[in-house]
């Protein structure tokens, strides 16, 4: 008599997704859906932003004549109406940029003092002033900036025009307090500080103890570990905090709008007043504007709004090419 045994059927993926699918407890189910819609709430509501600033900026720009994107004059009223976005774009990007080149090796240095160096009983009240920091409104910032900052910031602005003039960048070529685009980018970076500096050092204490560990056993100094270990492991976090600064400094208002002198003039002579950026354009112009002024303002959030995308979404891409040097990938 011949026995015969069936075994099993092989399991897969397909199978084990089934069995979870079956097993899976009601809370687990609450927070899927409730994850899923958060995901889809936040795209449809890109979306509606987008076509809102879409629609609104096509009304305007269908009525001007000029190319917005080159011309320098701001004339909604005119007729033909003109409005020149090519100033406020220079403006903003020159004054982030010089905010991220201030801001981020200085938040990268304090966020490495608080985790690395400094000492737990220090290390704990330098974490909650840096938080506290990042807490204050920009208003407060600006009002701080046209009080101390623009009137002591007047003899850096002489030191450079005299020993960096030749650079042309810093060339002063008009009088004038120091309300210009190089203090907006000091002020700006002074604001996204704590938030980078908060960012990466949370990501800094993520690293691996025994990378660092495994680093000194080798015979490496505390220097040779950030180096190796630290560093490389937070490179894609530091890059985030970096963009989450950025996004700030596009978009900044009250502290822009109370210190910058502005004009629509593109001028590479950082250091003469003027200057202009989209929000503090916007913040300034938006109450005494008539209907097309409006769309022509709402034009010009439509192209911020473009260039926050593609930073953000450089930025991913950078994160998504350096995934496999960092430990989180593994």
């Amino acid at each position: 008599m011949v026995t015969t045994t069936t075994s099993p059927p092989p399991k897969g993926p397909d199978t084990e997704a089934r069995r979870s699918k079956s097993t899976a407890r009601p809370g687990d189910k609450i927070f899927l859906g409730l994850s899923r819609g958060s995901g889809i709430t936040l795209l449809v509501i890109m979306a509606a932003i987008a076509i809102f600033l879409t629609y609104r900026a096509a009304l305007a720009i269908s009525k001007d004549e000029a190319n917005f994107l080159t011309t320098s004059e701001w004339n909604p009223a005119g007729n033909p109406p003109v409005f020149g976005i090519a100033v406020l774009a220079f403006g903003t990007i020159v004054s982030s940029v010089i905010a991220m080149i201030i801001a981020v090796p200085v938040a990268i240095g304090i966020a490495l003092f608080i985790s690395h160096y400094a000492p737990r009983k220090l290390a704990a009240p330098l974490a909650y002033v840096v938080d506290l920091l990042a807490a204050v409104p920009s208003i407060i910032y600006g009002l701080w900036g046209a009080i101390f900052l623009v009137p002591y910031l007047d003899g850096l602005n002489k030191w450079l025009d005299e020993y960096m003039g030749w650079t042309y960048i810093f060339d002063k070529a008009s009088d004038g307090l120091a309300r210009n685009l190089f203090t907006v980018g000091i002020l700006l970076a002074i604001m996204i500080l704590p938030i980078i500096t908060n960012v990466t050092r949370e990501v800094f204490l993520q690293v691996p103890k025994m990378h660092e560990e495994a680093a000194l056993a080798l015979g490496a100094t505390r220097w040779e570990v950030i180096r190796m270990s630290v560093l490389p492991f937070g490179r894609s976090g530091i890059i985030s905090a970096s963009m989450l600064g950025l996004g700030r400094a596009l978009g900044e208002t009250m502290a822009v709008a109370v210190v910058l002198s502005p004009s629509f003039v593109i001028s590479g002579h950082l250091l003469d007043p003027g200057g202009g950026t989209f929000a503090q354009n916007i913040a300034s112009k938006f109450n005494e504007a008539n209907e097309f002024g409006r769309d022509a303002l709402i034009a010009s959030g439509l192209v911020l709004f473009a260039i926050t995308l593609l930073v953000n979404g450089a930025a991913r891409w950078i994160i998504a090419r350096r995934k496999e040097y960092s430990g989180a990938a593994a």
